[in-house]
């Protein structure tokens, strides 16, 4: 069973996907058709992306969205990696360490969604022509019909990206 805060909000530690879950800011895209979620915990190592993107494919290929496979682990990749190396809080011994990764169908979309105790906010970066990164946002943004992210209380965030 899923827990709220006294005013309802999802917490970092106790957010899954309840049953019907969809980002508030991407309603307006939902069609009937099958539904589903899984949900895979990411520890805070090397081996997390790939390990994200492996339960990606394996999800999708169980769901019979094969098709979507390629964008999703580009999306996966980004997300997690995100998530990983600004969402955690190794310092604070206090927080959680790991980062939640959820993919939700409805009908022929797909949501993925990762949660994180980090307090920074996910930005689309401007990044010079010799820098080595921040076009991961862009990436998600190009590949996604919507993306967004949402606080959690006390702390933490959910980003989230939607698929068809």
């Amino acid at each position: 069973m899923q827990s709220t805060t006294a005013t309802g909000e999802w917490t970092t530690f106790d957010w899954w996907p309840p049953v019907g879950w969809w980002p508030e800011a991407a309603r307006d895209l939902l069609v009937p058709g099958p539904a589903g979620s899984a949900t895979f915990v990411l520890p805070p190592t090397a081996s997390s992306v790939h390990a994200a993107r492996a339960f990606t494919t394996g999800v999708l290929t169980g769901w019979g969205l094969a098709e979507l496979i390629e964008n999703m682990e580009l999306v996966v990749s980004e997300l997690a990696t995100n998530a990983l190396r600004h969402g955690l809080c190794l310092d604070d011994p206090r927080r959680e360490r790991a980062v939640h990764m959820s993919l939700v169908r409805r009908g022929p979309l797909v949501t993925s969604a990762f949660t994180d105790p980090g307090a920074s906010v996910p930005v689309l970066r401007y990044p010079g022509p010799l820098d080595t990164g921040g076009l991961g946002l862009h990436i998600v943004e190009s590949i996604s019909l919507r993306w967004g992210w949402s606080a959690l209380a006390p702390h933490g965030k959910i980003v989230w990206a939607v698929l068809s």
